[in-house]
Protein backbone atom coordinates (compact mmCIF):
# COMPACT_ATOMS: atom_id res chain seq x y z
CA UNK A 1 0.00 0.00 0.00
CA UNK A 2 1.01 3.53 -0.60
CA UNK A 3 2.70 5.56 2.09
CA UNK A 4 3.41 9.25 2.43
CA UNK A 5 6.87 10.64 3.12
CA UNK A 6 7.74 11.63 6.68
CA UNK A 7 6.26 14.89 7.86
CA UNK A 8 9.89 15.90 8.31
CA UNK A 9 9.51 18.94 10.54
CA UNK A 10 13.27 19.32 10.44
CA UNK A 11 13.29 20.11 6.75
CA UNK A 12 13.57 23.71 7.85
CA UNK A 13 16.70 23.52 9.98
CA UNK A 14 17.46 25.77 12.88
CA UNK A 15 19.22 28.87 11.59
CA UNK A 16 20.33 30.60 14.79
CA UNK A 17 23.06 29.51 17.20
CA UNK A 18 23.53 30.61 20.81
CA UNK A 19 26.90 31.87 21.97
CA UNK A 20 29.73 29.77 20.54
CA UNK A 21 33.37 29.34 21.45
CA UNK A 22 34.82 29.24 17.93
CA UNK A 23 34.24 32.47 16.03
CA UNK A 24 34.22 30.51 12.74
CA UNK A 25 31.30 28.34 13.86
CA UNK A 26 28.47 30.76 12.87
CA UNK A 27 29.79 31.03 9.30
CA UNK A 28 30.20 27.26 9.00
CA UNK A 29 26.74 26.76 10.44
CA UNK A 30 25.21 29.22 7.99
CA UNK A 31 26.91 27.42 5.10
CA UNK A 32 25.61 24.04 6.31
CA UNK A 33 22.09 25.44 6.65
CA UNK A 34 22.29 26.83 3.13
CA UNK A 35 23.23 23.40 1.77
CA UNK A 36 20.49 21.83 3.90
CA UNK A 37 17.81 24.22 2.60
CA UNK A 38 19.02 23.83 -0.97
CA UNK A 39 18.37 20.09 -0.90
CA UNK A 40 22.02 19.07 -0.56
CA UNK A 41 21.90 17.25 2.80
CA UNK A 42 25.06 15.22 2.16
CA UNK A 43 27.17 18.37 2.08
CA UNK A 44 25.30 19.78 5.07
CA UNK A 45 26.07 16.62 7.06
CA UNK A 46 29.78 16.99 6.40
CA UNK A 47 29.82 20.53 7.76
CA UNK A 48 27.55 19.79 10.74
CA UNK A 49 29.90 16.97 11.78
CA UNK A 50 32.89 19.27 11.42
CA UNK A 51 31.23 21.79 13.74
CA UNK A 52 30.43 19.07 16.28
CA UNK A 53 34.10 18.02 16.34
CA UNK A 54 34.99 21.50 17.54
CA UNK A 55 31.87 22.32 19.59
CA UNK A 56 30.06 19.11 20.64
CA UNK A 57 27.42 20.71 22.87
CA UNK A 58 25.30 22.75 20.44
CA UNK A 59 21.78 21.18 20.33
CA UNK A 60 20.86 23.11 17.18
CA UNK A 61 23.68 21.46 15.25
CA UNK A 62 22.79 17.97 16.45
CA UNK A 63 19.12 18.60 15.61
CA UNK A 64 19.94 19.85 12.13
CA UNK A 65 22.26 16.91 11.59
CA UNK A 66 19.41 14.55 12.48
CA UNK A 67 17.16 16.26 9.95
CA UNK A 68 19.76 16.02 7.19
CA UNK A 69 20.42 12.36 7.97
CA UNK A 70 16.70 11.58 7.67
CA UNK A 71 16.72 13.21 4.25
CA UNK A 72 19.53 10.84 3.28
CA UNK A 73 17.70 7.80 4.64
CA UNK A 74 20.33 7.25 7.32
CA UNK A 75 17.77 6.79 10.05
CA UNK A 76 19.83 5.03 12.72
CA UNK A 77 22.35 7.86 12.65
CA UNK A 78 19.50 10.37 12.72
CA UNK A 79 18.10 8.78 15.87
CA UNK A 80 21.45 9.15 17.61
CA UNK A 81 21.77 12.79 16.58
CA UNK A 82 18.25 13.67 17.73
CA UNK A 83 18.80 11.88 21.04
CA UNK A 84 21.95 13.91 21.64
CA UNK A 85 20.16 17.15 20.76
CA UNK A 86 17.41 16.38 23.28
CA UNK A 87 19.95 15.49 25.96
CA UNK A 88 21.41 18.96 25.49
CA UNK A 89 18.01 20.73 25.31
CA UNK A 90 14.85 18.69 26.07
CA UNK A 91 12.45 21.53 25.23
CA UNK A 92 12.70 21.42 21.44
CA UNK A 93 9.45 20.01 19.97
CA UNK A 94 10.84 19.97 16.43
CA UNK A 95 13.68 17.71 17.46
CA UNK A 96 11.34 15.41 19.38
CA UNK A 97 9.24 15.20 16.23
CA UNK A 98 12.25 14.53 14.03
CA UNK A 99 13.35 11.81 16.44
CA UNK A 100 9.93 10.21 16.23
CA UNK A 101 9.95 10.37 12.44
CA UNK A 102 13.31 8.58 12.28
CA UNK A 103 12.16 5.89 14.71
CA UNK A 104 8.98 5.36 12.70
CA UNK A 105 11.06 4.92 9.57
CA UNK A 106 12.97 2.16 11.36
CA UNK A 107 9.74 0.44 12.33
CA UNK A 108 10.17 1.23 16.03
CA UNK A 109 6.61 2.46 16.23
CA UNK A 110 5.97 2.43 19.99
CA UNK A 111 9.12 4.51 20.60
CA UNK A 112 8.18 6.83 17.75
CA UNK A 113 4.72 7.42 19.20
CA UNK A 114 6.21 8.28 22.57
CA UNK A 115 8.54 10.90 21.08
CA UNK A 116 5.83 12.39 18.88
CA UNK A 117 3.39 12.74 21.76
CA UNK A 118 6.13 14.53 23.71
CA UNK A 119 6.50 16.97 20.81
CA UNK A 120 2.75 17.66 20.87
CA UNK A 121 2.81 18.06 24.65
CA UNK A 122 5.43 20.78 24.20
CA UNK A 123 3.53 22.44 21.35
CA UNK A 124 -0.14 21.49 21.05
CA UNK A 125 -0.49 23.39 17.76
CA UNK A 126 2.48 21.68 16.10
CA UNK A 127 0.83 20.47 12.87
CA UNK A 128 3.84 18.52 11.62
CA UNK A 129 3.99 16.47 14.82
CA UNK A 130 0.28 15.63 14.51
CA UNK A 131 0.92 14.65 10.90
CA UNK A 132 3.84 12.39 11.72
CA UNK A 133 1.98 10.82 14.63
CA UNK A 134 -0.94 10.14 12.30
CA UNK A 135 1.41 8.45 9.83
CA UNK A 136 2.91 6.39 12.66
CA UNK A 137 -0.48 5.30 13.96
CA UNK A 138 -1.37 4.24 10.43
CA UNK A 139 1.79 2.12 10.31
CA UNK A 140 0.56 0.48 13.52
CA UNK A 141 -2.76 -0.35 11.86
CA UNK A 142 -4.73 2.02 14.11
CA UNK A 143 -6.64 3.69 11.32
CA UNK A 144 -9.31 5.42 13.42
CA UNK A 145 -6.71 7.15 15.60
CA UNK A 146 -4.56 7.89 12.56
CA UNK A 147 -7.41 9.56 10.70
CA UNK A 148 -8.34 11.67 13.73
CA UNK A 149 -4.73 12.81 14.13
CA UNK A 150 -4.28 13.64 10.46
CA UNK A 151 -7.54 15.57 10.32
CA UNK A 152 -6.26 17.53 13.30
CA UNK A 153 -3.03 18.21 11.39
CA UNK A 154 -5.02 19.49 8.41
CA UNK A 155 -7.09 21.73 10.68
CA UNK A 156 -3.94 23.15 12.29
CA UNK A 157 -2.24 23.74 8.95
CA UNK A 158 -4.60 23.59 5.94
CA UNK A 159 -1.65 24.36 3.68
CA UNK A 160 0.37 21.30 4.73
CA UNK A 161 0.70 19.07 1.68
CA UNK A 162 2.13 16.32 3.89
CA UNK A 163 -0.93 16.33 6.15
CA UNK A 164 -3.32 16.04 3.20
CA UNK A 165 -1.21 13.24 1.73
CA UNK A 166 -1.12 11.38 5.05
CA UNK A 167 -4.89 11.65 5.30
CA UNK A 168 -5.12 10.33 1.74
CA UNK A 169 -3.08 7.28 2.73
CA UNK A 170 -5.45 6.45 5.59
CA UNK A 171 -8.51 6.88 3.36
CA UNK A 172 -6.88 4.65 0.75
CA UNK A 173 -6.28 2.01 3.42
CA UNK A 174 -9.96 2.21 4.27
CA UNK A 175 -10.94 1.60 0.65
CA UNK A 176 -12.32 5.13 0.23
CA UNK A 177 -10.53 5.67 -3.04
CA UNK A 178 -12.36 8.79 -4.24
CA UNK A 179 -11.96 10.57 -0.91
CA UNK A 180 -8.31 9.54 -0.93
CA UNK A 181 -7.91 10.93 -4.45
CA UNK A 182 -9.36 14.26 -3.29
CA UNK A 183 -6.85 14.42 -0.42
CA UNK A 184 -3.92 13.60 -2.70
CA UNK A 185 -5.22 16.13 -5.22
CA UNK A 186 -5.14 18.80 -2.54
CA UNK A 187 -1.60 17.77 -1.59
CA UNK A 188 -0.25 18.18 -5.12
CA UNK A 189 -2.13 21.46 -5.55
CA UNK A 190 -0.32 22.79 -2.48
CA UNK A 191 3.00 21.25 -3.46
CA UNK A 192 3.27 20.70 -7.23
CA UNK A 193 6.61 18.89 -6.92
CA UNK A 194 5.24 16.26 -4.48
CA UNK A 195 6.08 13.14 -6.47
CA UNK A 196 4.93 10.70 -3.77
CA UNK A 197 1.49 12.29 -3.58
CA UNK A 198 1.12 12.10 -7.36
CA UNK A 199 2.02 8.42 -7.23
CA UNK A 200 -0.53 7.74 -4.49
CA UNK A 201 -3.11 9.76 -6.40
CA UNK A 202 -2.50 7.35 -9.26
CA UNK A 203 -3.14 4.39 -6.96
CA UNK A 204 -6.38 5.89 -5.66
CA UNK A 205 -7.66 6.68 -9.15
CA UNK A 206 -6.79 3.17 -10.33
CA UNK A 207 -8.77 1.62 -7.49
CA UNK A 208 -11.70 3.87 -8.38
CA UNK A 209 -11.55 2.72 -12.00
CA UNK A 210 -10.45 6.07 -13.43
CA UNK A 211 -7.58 4.56 -15.38
CA UNK A 212 -6.77 7.41 -17.78
CA UNK A 213 -6.47 9.89 -14.92
CA UNK A 214 -4.45 7.34 -12.96
CA UNK A 215 -2.00 7.15 -15.86
CA UNK A 216 -1.64 10.92 -15.97
CA UNK A 217 -0.93 11.06 -12.24
CA UNK A 218 1.69 8.30 -12.53
CA UNK A 219 3.35 10.16 -15.39
CA UNK A 220 3.47 13.32 -13.27
CA UNK A 221 5.16 11.35 -10.47
CA UNK A 222 7.72 10.00 -12.95
CA UNK A 223 8.49 13.45 -14.35
CA UNK A 224 9.22 14.67 -10.83
CA UNK A 225 11.18 11.59 -9.73
CA UNK A 226 12.39 9.83 -12.90
CA UNK A 227 14.49 7.28 -11.00
CA UNK A 228 11.71 5.90 -8.78
CA UNK A 229 11.07 2.49 -10.27
CA UNK A 230 7.90 1.97 -8.20
CA UNK A 231 6.28 4.85 -10.06
CA UNK A 232 6.91 3.10 -13.38
CA UNK A 233 5.43 -0.06 -11.89
CA UNK A 234 2.25 1.83 -11.03
CA UNK A 235 2.12 3.27 -14.54
CA UNK A 236 2.48 -0.22 -15.96
CA UNK A 237 -0.69 -1.27 -14.13
CA UNK A 238 -2.81 1.19 -16.12
CA UNK A 239 -0.88 1.62 -19.36
CA UNK A 240 -0.29 -0.61 -22.35
CA UNK A 241 3.22 0.26 -23.54
CA UNK A 242 4.06 0.71 -27.21
CA UNK A 243 7.33 0.33 -29.11
CA UNK A 244 7.90 4.09 -29.22
CA UNK A 245 6.87 4.76 -25.64
CA UNK A 246 9.63 6.85 -24.00
CA UNK A 247 8.95 5.15 -20.67
CA UNK A 248 10.30 1.89 -22.07
CA UNK A 249 13.62 3.55 -22.91
CA UNK A 250 13.68 5.16 -19.46
CA UNK A 251 13.12 1.78 -17.81
CA UNK A 252 15.91 0.24 -19.85
CA UNK A 253 18.26 3.04 -18.86
CA UNK A 254 17.40 2.56 -15.20
CA UNK A 255 18.04 -1.16 -15.54
CA UNK A 256 21.53 -0.54 -16.87
CA UNK A 257 22.18 1.93 -14.10
CA UNK A 258 21.02 -0.51 -11.44
CA UNK A 259 23.40 -3.14 -12.75
CA UNK A 260 26.39 -0.83 -12.40
CA UNK A 261 25.64 0.53 -8.94
CA UNK A 262 25.68 -1.16 -5.57
CA UNK A 263 22.14 -0.89 -4.20
CA UNK A 264 22.12 0.88 -0.83
CA UNK A 265 20.18 3.71 0.71
CA UNK A 266 23.30 5.84 0.95
CA UNK A 267 25.20 5.62 -2.30
CA UNK A 268 22.90 4.34 -5.04
CA UNK A 269 19.88 5.61 -6.88
CA UNK A 270 18.11 2.26 -6.70
CA UNK A 271 17.81 0.12 -3.59
CA UNK A 272 16.89 -3.56 -3.82
CA UNK A 273 13.15 -3.03 -3.42
CA UNK A 274 13.18 -0.37 -6.09
CA UNK A 275 15.15 -2.65 -8.40
CA UNK A 276 12.49 -5.34 -8.03
CA UNK A 277 9.82 -2.85 -9.05
CA UNK A 278 11.97 -1.89 -12.00
CA UNK A 279 12.32 -5.45 -13.29
CA UNK A 280 8.60 -6.18 -12.96
CA UNK A 281 7.67 -2.92 -14.71
CA UNK A 282 10.09 -3.56 -17.55
CA UNK A 283 8.79 -7.11 -17.88
CA UNK A 284 5.27 -5.72 -18.34
CA UNK A 285 6.54 -3.27 -20.95
CA UNK A 286 8.35 -6.00 -22.87
CA UNK A 287 5.27 -8.21 -22.80
CA UNK A 288 3.18 -5.34 -24.16
CA UNK A 289 5.54 -4.82 -27.10
CA UNK A 290 5.82 -8.56 -27.80
CA UNK A 291 9.32 -9.29 -26.52
CA UNK A 292 8.53 -12.35 -24.38
CA UNK A 293 12.11 -13.58 -23.96
CA UNK A 294 13.23 -10.20 -22.66
CA UNK A 295 10.11 -9.98 -20.49
CA UNK A 296 10.78 -13.29 -18.79
CA UNK A 297 14.43 -12.42 -18.22
CA UNK A 298 13.22 -9.38 -16.29
CA UNK A 299 10.74 -11.50 -14.34
CA UNK A 300 13.49 -13.89 -13.34
CA UNK A 301 15.63 -11.00 -12.12
CA UNK A 302 12.80 -9.28 -10.24
CA UNK A 303 11.54 -12.45 -8.60
CA UNK A 304 15.05 -13.42 -7.53
CA UNK A 305 15.49 -10.04 -5.81
CA UNK A 306 12.15 -10.34 -4.06
CA UNK A 307 12.76 -13.96 -3.01
CA UNK A 308 16.06 -13.02 -1.36
CA UNK A 309 14.31 -10.25 0.58
CA UNK A 310 11.55 -12.35 2.17
CA UNK A 311 11.26 -15.28 4.54
CA UNK A 312 9.14 -18.19 3.31
CA UNK A 313 8.77 -21.37 5.34
CA UNK A 314 7.74 -23.70 2.57
CA UNK A 315 7.72 -26.83 4.71
CA UNK A 316 5.34 -25.28 7.25
CA UNK A 317 3.07 -23.86 4.56
CA UNK A 318 2.68 -27.12 2.68
CA UNK A 319 2.37 -29.13 5.90
CA UNK A 320 -0.52 -26.91 7.00
CA UNK A 321 -2.45 -27.75 3.84
CA UNK A 322 -1.70 -31.46 4.26
CA UNK A 323 -2.85 -31.43 7.91
CA UNK A 324 -6.05 -29.69 6.82
CA UNK A 325 -6.75 -32.55 4.42
CA UNK A 326 -6.15 -35.15 7.10
CA UNK A 327 -8.25 -33.49 9.80
CA UNK A 328 -11.33 -32.65 7.75
CA UNK A 329 -12.61 -36.17 7.31
CA UNK A 330 -16.10 -37.09 6.06
CA UNK A 331 -16.81 -38.22 9.62
CA UNK A 332 -15.92 -34.79 11.05
CA UNK A 333 -18.06 -33.01 8.45
CA UNK A 334 -21.02 -35.29 9.28
CA UNK A 335 -20.56 -35.01 13.05
CA UNK A 336 -20.49 -31.19 13.05
CA UNK A 337 -23.32 -30.74 10.55
CA UNK A 338 -25.85 -28.10 11.59
CA UNK A 339 -23.62 -26.42 14.16
CA UNK A 340 -23.19 -23.14 12.34
CA UNK A 341 -25.13 -19.90 11.88
CA UNK A 342 -27.97 -19.89 9.35
CA UNK A 343 -27.21 -16.74 7.34
CA UNK A 344 -27.06 -16.35 3.58
CA UNK A 345 -25.24 -13.02 3.75
CA UNK A 346 -21.67 -14.19 2.96
CA UNK A 347 -20.42 -15.11 -0.50
CA UNK A 348 -16.90 -16.53 -0.44
CA UNK A 349 -14.90 -16.30 -3.68
CA UNK A 350 -11.71 -18.25 -3.26
CA UNK A 351 -8.91 -19.95 -5.16
CA UNK A 352 -5.37 -19.19 -6.25
CA UNK A 353 -4.40 -15.53 -6.71
CA UNK A 354 -4.46 -14.43 -10.35
CA UNK A 355 -7.02 -17.10 -11.25
CA UNK A 356 -9.89 -14.73 -12.06
CA UNK A 357 -11.32 -14.20 -8.58
CA UNK A 358 -11.47 -10.41 -9.03
CA UNK A 359 -13.29 -10.79 -12.35
CA UNK A 360 -15.90 -13.08 -10.78
CA UNK A 361 -16.32 -10.69 -7.86
CA UNK A 362 -16.78 -7.74 -10.21
CA UNK A 363 -19.43 -9.62 -12.19
CA UNK A 364 -21.35 -10.55 -9.06
CA UNK A 365 -20.85 -7.15 -7.37
CA UNK A 366 -22.52 -5.56 -10.39
CA UNK A 367 -25.77 -7.09 -9.13
CA UNK A 368 -27.73 -4.38 -7.27
CA UNK A 369 -28.33 -6.63 -4.23
CA UNK A 370 -24.66 -7.54 -3.80
CA UNK A 371 -21.76 -5.70 -2.16
CA UNK A 372 -18.19 -6.62 -3.09
CA UNK A 373 -16.06 -6.17 0.03
CA UNK A 374 -12.83 -7.27 -1.66
CA UNK A 375 -10.01 -9.11 0.06
CA UNK A 376 -10.97 -8.80 3.71
CA UNK A 377 -9.35 -10.82 6.47
CA UNK A 378 -12.48 -11.20 8.56
CA UNK A 379 -12.67 -14.98 8.59
CA UNK A 380 -9.09 -15.33 9.72
CA UNK A 381 -9.72 -12.70 12.43
CA UNK A 382 -12.93 -14.39 13.59
CA UNK A 383 -11.10 -17.71 13.81
CA UNK A 384 -8.44 -16.04 15.95
CA UNK A 385 -11.15 -14.67 18.24
CA UNK A 386 -12.67 -18.13 18.67
CA UNK A 387 -9.28 -19.54 19.51
CA UNK A 388 -8.81 -16.86 22.15
CA UNK A 389 -12.33 -17.03 23.61
CA UNK A 390 -13.14 -20.73 23.52
CA UNK A 391 -11.07 -22.74 26.03
CA UNK A 392 -11.75 -26.04 24.31
CA UNK A 393 -10.72 -24.77 20.89
CA UNK A 394 -7.61 -23.15 22.30
CA UNK A 395 -6.44 -26.11 24.36
CA UNK A 396 -2.71 -26.49 24.18
CA UNK A 397 -2.39 -23.29 22.16
CA UNK A 398 -3.29 -25.12 18.95
CA UNK A 399 -3.83 -23.10 15.77
CA UNK A 400 -5.71 -23.94 12.61
CA UNK A 401 -6.10 -26.65 11.45
CA UNK A 402 -5.05 -28.54 14.60
CA UNK A 403 -7.55 -26.66 16.78
CA UNK A 404 -10.41 -28.32 14.85
CA UNK A 405 -10.05 -31.48 16.91
CA UNK A 406 -10.97 -29.55 20.09
CA UNK A 407 -13.77 -27.42 18.64
CA UNK A 408 -17.22 -28.15 20.04
CA UNK A 409 -20.54 -27.27 18.34
CA UNK A 410 -20.75 -23.95 20.19
CA UNK A 411 -17.37 -22.94 18.81
CA UNK A 412 -18.54 -23.36 15.23
CA UNK A 413 -21.62 -21.25 16.01
CA UNK A 414 -19.44 -18.62 17.67
CA UNK A 415 -17.14 -18.51 14.65
CA UNK A 416 -20.06 -18.06 12.26
CA UNK A 417 -21.69 -15.42 14.46
CA UNK A 418 -18.54 -13.31 14.89
CA UNK A 419 -17.78 -13.44 11.19
CA UNK A 420 -21.33 -12.67 10.04
CA UNK A 421 -21.59 -9.71 12.44
CA UNK A 422 -18.31 -8.20 11.24
CA UNK A 423 -19.21 -8.75 7.60
CA UNK A 424 -22.63 -7.13 7.96
CA UNK A 425 -21.01 -3.96 9.29
CA UNK A 426 -19.22 -3.45 5.97
CA UNK A 427 -22.46 -2.75 4.10
CA UNK A 428 -25.58 -2.60 6.29
CA UNK A 429 -28.67 -3.61 4.33
CA UNK A 430 -26.90 -5.64 1.65
CA UNK A 431 -28.52 -8.96 0.74
CA UNK A 432 -25.16 -10.59 -0.09
CA UNK A 433 -21.63 -9.44 0.73
CA UNK A 434 -18.64 -10.91 -1.09
CA UNK A 435 -15.50 -11.90 0.78
CA UNK A 436 -12.94 -12.32 -1.97
CA UNK A 437 -9.91 -13.46 -0.03
CA UNK A 438 -8.40 -16.12 -2.32
CA UNK A 439 -6.49 -17.83 0.51
CA UNK A 440 -9.77 -18.69 2.20
CA UNK A 441 -9.57 -21.88 0.15
CA UNK A 442 -7.79 -23.46 3.10
CA UNK A 443 -10.90 -22.80 5.22
CA UNK A 444 -13.56 -24.14 2.81
CA UNK A 445 -14.55 -27.03 5.08
CA UNK A 446 -14.64 -24.83 8.16
CA UNK A 447 -16.69 -22.20 6.28
CA UNK A 448 -19.20 -24.92 5.40
CA UNK A 449 -19.56 -25.93 9.07
CA UNK A 450 -19.65 -22.42 10.58
CA UNK A 451 -21.79 -20.85 7.82
CA UNK A 452 -23.70 -23.70 6.19
CA UNK A 453 -25.81 -21.41 3.97
CA UNK A 454 -22.99 -19.16 2.76
CA UNK A 455 -22.24 -19.39 -0.96
CA UNK A 456 -18.79 -20.71 -1.82
CA UNK A 457 -17.41 -20.04 -5.30
CA UNK A 458 -14.10 -21.56 -6.30
CA UNK A 459 -12.46 -19.88 -9.29
CA UNK A 460 -9.99 -22.05 -11.20
CA UNK A 461 -7.81 -21.26 -14.18
CA UNK A 462 -5.32 -23.21 -16.26
CA UNK A 463 -2.62 -24.19 -13.74
CA UNK A 464 0.33 -22.97 -15.76
CA UNK A 465 -1.43 -19.72 -16.71
CA UNK A 466 -2.22 -19.16 -13.03
CA UNK A 467 1.38 -19.74 -11.97
CA UNK A 468 2.81 -17.55 -14.73
CA UNK A 469 0.43 -14.76 -13.79
CA UNK A 470 1.51 -15.03 -10.14
CA UNK A 471 5.17 -15.03 -11.14
CA UNK A 472 4.59 -11.88 -13.19
CA UNK A 473 3.18 -9.93 -10.26
CA UNK A 474 5.04 -8.14 -7.46
CA UNK A 475 2.39 -8.44 -4.76
CA UNK A 476 1.87 -5.74 -2.15
CA UNK A 477 1.94 -8.38 0.60
CA UNK A 478 1.75 -12.13 1.06
CA UNK A 479 2.12 -14.79 -1.65
CA UNK A 480 5.68 -15.54 -0.52
CA UNK A 481 5.53 -18.82 -2.45
CA UNK A 482 5.19 -17.07 -5.80
CA UNK A 483 8.74 -15.74 -6.33
CA UNK A 484 10.39 -19.04 -7.26
CA UNK A 485 8.97 -21.25 -10.02
CA UNK A 486 9.72 -24.51 -8.25
CA UNK A 487 8.18 -23.34 -4.97
CA UNK A 488 5.23 -21.91 -6.86
CA UNK A 489 4.64 -25.22 -8.63
CA UNK A 490 4.75 -27.15 -5.36
CA UNK A 491 2.34 -24.75 -3.71
CA UNK A 492 -0.10 -24.99 -6.60
CA UNK A 493 0.00 -28.79 -6.49
CA UNK A 494 -0.89 -28.80 -2.76
CA UNK A 495 -3.64 -26.25 -3.29
CA UNK A 496 -5.11 -28.37 -6.08
CA UNK A 497 -5.00 -31.47 -3.87
CA UNK A 498 -6.79 -29.65 -1.07
CA UNK A 499 -9.52 -28.37 -3.39
CA UNK A 500 -10.06 -31.92 -4.68
CA UNK A 501 -10.41 -33.02 -1.06
CA UNK A 502 -13.08 -30.38 -0.39
CA UNK A 503 -15.07 -31.62 -3.37
CA UNK A 504 -14.96 -35.16 -1.96
CA UNK A 505 -16.00 -34.36 1.61
CA UNK A 506 -18.43 -31.45 1.16
CA UNK A 507 -22.03 -32.06 0.06
CA UNK A 508 -22.61 -32.10 -3.72
CA UNK A 509 -23.12 -28.62 -5.22
CA UNK A 510 -22.01 -27.00 -1.95
CA UNK A 511 -19.19 -25.26 -3.78
CA UNK A 512 -19.48 -23.88 -7.30
CA UNK A 513 -16.39 -24.31 -9.49
CA UNK A 514 -16.05 -21.50 -12.04
CA UNK A 515 -13.44 -21.83 -14.74
CA UNK A 516 -11.89 -18.56 -15.85
CA UNK A 517 -11.72 -19.82 -19.42
CA UNK A 518 -15.48 -20.55 -19.37
CA UNK A 519 -16.20 -17.00 -18.20
CA UNK A 520 -14.16 -15.65 -21.11
CA UNK A 521 -15.83 -17.98 -23.64
CA UNK A 522 -19.42 -17.51 -22.41
CA UNK A 523 -19.79 -14.54 -20.08
CA UNK A 524 -23.56 -14.67 -19.78
CA UNK A 525 -23.72 -18.40 -19.19
CA UNK A 526 -21.07 -18.23 -16.47
CA UNK A 527 -22.59 -15.12 -14.90
CA UNK A 528 -26.03 -16.74 -14.68
CA UNK A 529 -24.55 -19.79 -12.92
CA UNK A 530 -22.74 -17.55 -10.43
CA UNK A 531 -25.81 -15.45 -9.66
CA UNK A 532 -28.05 -18.51 -9.32
CA UNK A 533 -25.59 -20.20 -6.95
CA UNK A 534 -25.95 -17.18 -4.65
CA UNK A 535 -29.74 -17.56 -4.64
CA UNK A 536 -30.36 -14.33 -6.51
CA UNK A 537 -32.57 -13.38 -9.42
CA UNK A 538 -30.74 -12.67 -12.67
CA UNK A 539 -29.78 -9.05 -13.41
CA UNK A 540 -28.31 -8.09 -16.80
CA UNK A 541 -26.09 -5.47 -15.21
CA UNK A 542 -23.74 -8.31 -14.33
CA UNK A 543 -22.76 -8.44 -18.02
CA UNK A 544 -21.62 -4.80 -17.91
CA UNK A 545 -19.32 -5.46 -14.97
CA UNK A 546 -16.60 -3.20 -16.35
CA UNK A 547 -18.93 -0.20 -15.98
CA UNK A 548 -19.67 -0.83 -12.31
CA UNK A 549 -18.30 1.95 -10.13
CA UNK A 550 -16.73 0.51 -7.01
CA UNK A 551 -13.35 0.37 -5.35
CA UNK A 552 -11.22 -2.58 -6.46
CA UNK A 553 -8.03 -3.04 -4.47
CA UNK A 554 -6.49 -6.18 -5.93
CA UNK A 555 -3.75 -6.79 -8.48
CA UNK A 556 -6.48 -7.01 -11.15
CA UNK A 557 -7.97 -3.58 -10.40
CA UNK A 558 -7.25 -2.29 -13.91
CA UNK A 559 -8.19 -5.44 -15.83
CA UNK A 560 -11.76 -5.63 -14.49
CA UNK A 561 -12.46 -2.11 -15.76
CA UNK A 562 -12.34 -3.45 -19.32
CA UNK A 563 -14.83 -5.62 -21.22
CA UNK A 564 -14.15 -9.34 -21.27
CA UNK A 565 -11.04 -10.28 -23.26
CA UNK A 566 -9.34 -13.51 -24.21
CA UNK A 567 -5.67 -12.65 -24.61
CA UNK A 568 -4.81 -13.91 -21.10
CA UNK A 569 -5.97 -17.42 -22.01
CA UNK A 570 -2.94 -19.65 -22.72
CA UNK A 571 -0.66 -16.76 -21.84
CA UNK A 572 1.95 -19.28 -20.73
CA UNK A 573 2.70 -20.44 -24.29
CA UNK A 574 4.83 -17.39 -25.08
CA UNK A 575 7.05 -18.30 -22.11
CA UNK A 576 6.97 -22.07 -22.58
CA UNK A 577 10.69 -22.63 -22.91
CA UNK A 578 11.35 -20.98 -19.52
CA UNK A 579 8.78 -22.94 -17.55
CA UNK A 580 10.44 -26.31 -16.97
CA UNK A 581 10.28 -25.99 -13.15
CA UNK A 582 6.50 -25.65 -13.22
CA UNK A 583 5.49 -28.83 -15.06
CA UNK A 584 8.20 -30.64 -13.12
CA UNK A 585 6.16 -29.93 -9.97
CA UNK A 586 2.72 -30.37 -11.50
CA UNK A 587 1.54 -33.88 -12.27
CA UNK A 588 1.68 -35.50 -15.68
CA UNK A 589 -2.09 -35.29 -16.14
CA UNK A 590 -2.09 -31.51 -15.82
CA UNK A 591 0.89 -31.12 -18.11
CA UNK A 592 -0.56 -33.40 -20.78
CA UNK A 593 -3.89 -31.57 -20.68
CA UNK A 594 -2.08 -28.37 -21.60
CA UNK A 595 -0.08 -29.92 -24.44
CA UNK A 596 3.10 -29.08 -22.52
CA UNK A 597 5.87 -31.66 -22.87
CA UNK A 598 7.61 -32.49 -19.63
CA UNK A 599 11.37 -31.98 -19.98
Amino acid sequence: MASSPFARPGRRPATVLPIVRDRKTPARFAKAVAFHQAGRPDQAVTIYRRIIEREPDLPEVHGNLGSALVALGRLSEAVASCQRAIELDPDKPKVWCQWGAALAGLGRLAEAEEKLRRAILLDRDFAAAHCQLGNTLRQSGRLDAAEDMLRRAVALDPNSAEAHAGLGDVLLDRGQSLKAAAAFGRAVALKPDFAGAYNNLSLALKEAGRLVEAGHAAEAAIRLAPKRAAYYANLAEVRTFTHDDPHVAALEALTKESLTQEASAQDASLVAEERAHLHFALAKAYEDIDRPDDAFAQLLAGNALKRRAIVYDEAATLARMERTRRLFTPELIAARRGCGVATRLPVFILGMPRSGTTLVEQILASHPRVCGAGEVKLFDQALGAVRDLAPGAAAGGATYPDMIADMQPEHFRLLGAIYAEQLAQLEPGALRIIDKMPQNFIYAGLIHLALPHAAIIHVVRDPIDTCVSCFAKLFVEGQAYSYDLTELGRYYARYRDLMAHWRRVLPPARMLDVRYEDVVADLEGAARRIVAHCGLAWDARCLDFHRTERTVRTASAAQVRRPIYAHSVARWRKYERFLAPLPAELDAETVAARGHATP
